[in-house]
């Protein structure tokens, strides 16, 4: 049972972009600027050994139903902690359903507060195993955002069972940028799920098998040119998801047309992001995609240029 190295202590959780195209639940990376924030604090008015929500809006404030709340008690599971009661808030950086990982933001933002209150004590891993017990009861047992999401920049999932993540270093020295467009609709993750076929053909398998194999080298050779074309070639889960989305096709179509390495769907949509290596192009490439959604989408959107997170969540 872990004493307290803090009575309050706040961290920060970036964005994440998950499936990278044809990752579908297993490639994700970390997106700079956007983020939820949590802080932790010791509470003497909460029972020892729970944790209580103090401070959240338009969310669940039940622990057991709340992102945050899940990892967060996790993590006190994990650690052991009984002698004490804490307290949470949450504000959300992020928008509900955006594609984002906003659900995986607010719990390993959680997971991280309450592991350095007690002193830091579980490894990158256990955070995201934390992260994950959120995950599964919100989204479904994917880790492509709560992987990220903790630690930084882009990662591999390369088993569930027994889990193993592998963090990609792209290179230090080179420049990427994801042109994140949101469009003001609501893609529930579960009704995306459903939308995936049953089964692929052996030849669609191979086909996505070498896009993403293709993906993984171009991260860590720092070629956005091969990363981009491969992010813009899933042939199984973005055909399925884009129509889903009104005005997708022609989004993507427009990001390419304008200069995009590459276009996909962010995580289950409806975000659509493309990558670049230029701030400037990025700028031009957001234009035409906001355009594209209001044109044939019948959709107003929102863009960002964002750099890739190196870090992931931290305590600020």
């Amino acid at each position: 049972d872990p004493s307290p190295a803090f009575r309050s202590l706040t961290a920060f959780a970036p964005a994440t972009v998950a499936n990278l195209g044809p990752g579908f639940d297993f490639l994700g990376c970390a997106v700079g600027g956007l983020g939820d924030t949590v802080t932790v604090s010791v509470d003497p008015a909460v029972a020892p050994g729970t944790l209580s929500i103090t401070d959240i809006s338009r969310l669940n404030r039940d622990p057991r139903w709340n992102c945050a709340g899940i990892a967060g008690i996790a993590a006190m599971r994990m650690l052991g902690v009984r002698s004490v009661g804490l307290s949470l808030s949450l504000h959300k950086g992020l928008p509900l359903g955006s594609g984002l990982g906003s659900s995986a933001a607010s719990a390993s933002a959680a997971a991280l507060a309450v592991n350095e209150l007690f002193g830091g004590r579980l490894s990158p891993d256990e955070l995201v195993l934390a992260g994950l017990e959120s995950e599964k009861k919100v989204s479904g047992y994917h880790a492509d955002n709560v992987g990220p999401c903790i630690l930084g920049g882009f990662v591999l999932i390369r088993s569930y069972d027994p889990f193993e993540i592998i963090k990609l270093e792209f290179p230090a020295d080179r420049d990427i940028y994801f042109v994140l467009v949101s469009p003001e609709f609501e893609a529930p993750t579960k009704k995306m799920r459903e939308a995936l076929p049953a089964n692929i053909t052996m030849k669609d398998h191979v086909r996505n098998s070498s896009q993403a194999a293709a993906l993984v080298a171009a991260v860590v050779q720092g070629n956005v040119r091969v990363l981009g074309s491969a992010l813009a070639a899933d042939g199984i889960v973005e055909p399925r998801r884009a129509p889903l989305i009104p005005g997708m096709v022609s989004v993507k179509k427009a990001a390419m047309d304008a200069g995009a390495f590459g276009c996909t769907i962010s995580g289950a949509g409806p975000t659509a992001v493309a990558v670049v290596d230029d701030e400037e192009k990025g700028n031009k490439i957001a234009s035409r995609m906001v355009e594209a959604f209001l044109r044939d989408g019948n959709l107003q959107a929102s863009a960002t240029i964002a750099k890739l997170d190196r870090v992931g969540a931290r305590v600020i």
